[in-house]
């Protein structure tokens, strides 16, 4: 039986988040703020708790890279073969490669310890919003939109490549639905960064995130991810679907 902890006191229950950490100090640390926060929390002390505890009501899980037996890296690959609910990735790694390595590998977020209370929250926050607004808690679009051999159906976030079910992550959906949905602009780094991040966009850092999600999309739908043909470049504009 694993436990699950909620503020009483908070009449609104905001989610429910899987925090994933050999150390009971974080936990507790994670517990404490997030349940105050509104958020029913579970716990898993180790890569294999984890993955017994992934279920369609999870809306976020925090997980740390370092812990016994496999790395986080590879749990957050497990977990994608299973759902694309939002990873947030928290670590004392702080190097670059180190979040790069955490997009590539599915994560949706990254923050290092010693982390901000206030920082984890709106993290926490903007994660597991943009993750029900995509997931039907708001209202959808109920359309189809099919290029090549690759169909969106918008009414149940479903992507398909050749008939074939294709899990993404929430960013990589907000991604491959704001270009599909502009199919014939070509859409520069700043606009498809405040379109689907919600953040100030940061030269540098900003494009090497939008580019590691366009990579793992290429991967994912092109036959041919070195030679894409849905999701192309255009060289010093940005990208671009073609209508």
């Amino acid at each position: 039986m694993h436990a699950v902890y909620t503020n009483d006191m908070n009449a609104e229950n905001r989610g429910t988040i899987l925090v994933v950490d050999d150390e009971p100090d974080i936990r507790e640390i994670l517990r404490v703020l997030l349940a105050d926060d509104g958020y029913t929390i579970r716990e898993a002390a180790n890569g294999a708790e984890a993955l017994e505890q992934i279920a369609e009501d999870l809306d976020l899980v925090i997980l740390d890279v370092m812990m016994p037996g496999e790395n986080g890296f590879a749990i957050c690959k497990a977990i994608r073969e299973r759902s694309n609910v939002p990873v947030l990735f928290l670590t004392a790694r702080s190097q670059e490669m180190d979040k790069v390595l955490g997009l590539r590998y599915g994560g949706d977020d990254y923050l290092s310890k010693p982390f901000s209370p206030s920082e984890l929250q709106a993290r926490v926050g903007a994660l597991s919003r943009r993750y029900n607004v995509y997931q039907g808690n708001q209202e959808k679009r109920r359309a189809l939109f099919v290029r090549q051999n690759i169909q969106i159906d918008f009414d149940s976030s479903a992507v398909c490549r050749d008939g074939v079910p294709i899990v993404l992550t929430d960013l990589e959906y907000r991604v491959l639905c704001f270009l599909a949905a502009r199919a014939g602009e070509t859409i520069d780094n700043r606009t498809l960064y405040a379109g689907v991040w919600d953040e100030p966009y940061l030269e540098g850092s900003a494009a090497g995130t939008i580019m590691t999600h366009i990579r793992n999309l290429r991967k994912k739908l092109e036959k041919d991810p070195a030679n894409p043909t849905l999701i192309r470049n255009v060289w010093g504009k940005g990208y671009r679907i073609d209508a």
